[in-house]
């Protein structure tokens, strides 16, 4: 279905350097750094997400000059835990943006969220010939009670929303095709053992963790062979995904003028790049390093970045990958 993104707004924690901060995280000073960021956002104590993303979707709607009355969709991609549990956290943004005839979808794919919600705002499109208005949220804020952000996975990550208001017929960022696939044996990954229905909260048994990259080595039998095999599958099922997308529009990878990925540490942003064959400049990489990794968010804030340098000339394809816990692996291709 044809829509484009034609506004972008944001709400993002403050920016400090990682050097300042690291030694708050982990001890593990020289690996931390390793991964080449030189800065993360990070939101103020009582700062959720839906703080965030209701910012950035106001934020978005101001510089498109629509009213939140005027919106028919809201689709909020979220990477961590909202607020509370048992609570639709869209559904609460919804409400505080005041798009009261909105319809309001969760996308709960962690960091994939901000490519396959656009696949959800094409469904919708499809399905609703009424719907002329949407608003897309990619949202994190690192629930530090649980996971370290600095210390469970190879990237960093920041605190921060992006918002895009959709418009059916729009010519800027026009959604051409996407693609998605998931790999369900990688579901356990990363997944909090506490708190849900099958291990309730219970009193005294301590602040639950979620699974982190030791986990994952375990369940490989800490053979790093294997564990560099899921690595490299990771990589290669990503750069399939942009080959099986590009194909959707009758395109090859080399017709590609940006390639936007997670934003990864600068080792796998490289080896992602090199496999779909665009230049390390043509994609997020200098995003990563100055900002670090929103999650679900990375998408739209590189769209963001983009829509306001203005160094995509028209006509150009814009491709968005990336994969995220359960596991899934997405992509999109907008047109300038």
């Amino acid at each position: 279905m044809d829509y484009g993104l034609v506004a972008f707004g944001s709400s993002l924690g403050e920016r400090v350097a990682v050097k300042d901060v690291i030694a708050d995280h982990t001890e593990d000073v020289e690996r931390v750094l390793g991964y080449g960021y030189d800065y993360l956002h990070l939101a103020p104590d009582g700062v959720g997400v839906t703080d965030l993303a209701a910012e950035a979707a106001a934020n978005a709607l101001s510089a498109a000059g629509i009213a939140p009355s005027e919106v028919d969709l809201l689709v909020l991609a979220l990477t961590d835990l909202a607020e509370y549990l048992y609570w639709d956290a869209a559904a609460a943004v919804q409400a505080r943006l005041g798009a009261r005839r909105a319809e309001a979808v969760l996308v709960d794919q962690g960091c994939v969220g901000g490519v396959t919600a656009l696949d959800t705002l094409a469904g919708r499109f499809a399905t609703r010939p009424e719907h002329r208005v949407a608003v897309v949220i990619g949202a994190n804020r690192t629930a530090d009670a649980y996971w370290n952000r600095m210390d469970t996975h190879s990237l960093l990550f920041s605190d921060g929303a992006v918002a895009a208001v959709a418009v059916r017929g729009a010519d800027t960022f026009r959604w051409r095709a996407s693609h998605a696939e998931s790999d369900g044996r990688y579901a356990d990954f990363f997944r909090m053992d506490l708190g849900g229905a099958a291990a309730p909260f219970a009193e005294g048994a301590g602040t639950p963790r979620a699974r982190d990259a030791w986990d994952v080595m375990e369940y490989f039998g800490y053979d790093s062979a294997k564990v560099g095999d899921f690595a490299d599958e990771i990589d290669n099922r990503t750069a399939r995904s942009v080959h099986r997308v590009c194909k959707r529009v009758g395109r090859v990878e080399e017709d590609l003028g940006w390639l936007f990925l997670l934003n990864d540490n600068t080792r796998v942003l490289t080896a992602q790049a090199d496999l779909v064959g665009v230049p390390l400049g043509r994609t997020n990489h200098r995003l990563a390093v100055e900002h670090g990794h929103f999650g679900a968010a990375d998408h739209l804030f590189a769209l963001s970045w983009l829509h306001d340098s203005g160094e995509a000339r028209p006509g150009d394809l814009v491709c968005l990958a990336a994969n995220g816990r359960g596991m899934h692996w997405a992509s999109a291709i907008l047109e300038r």
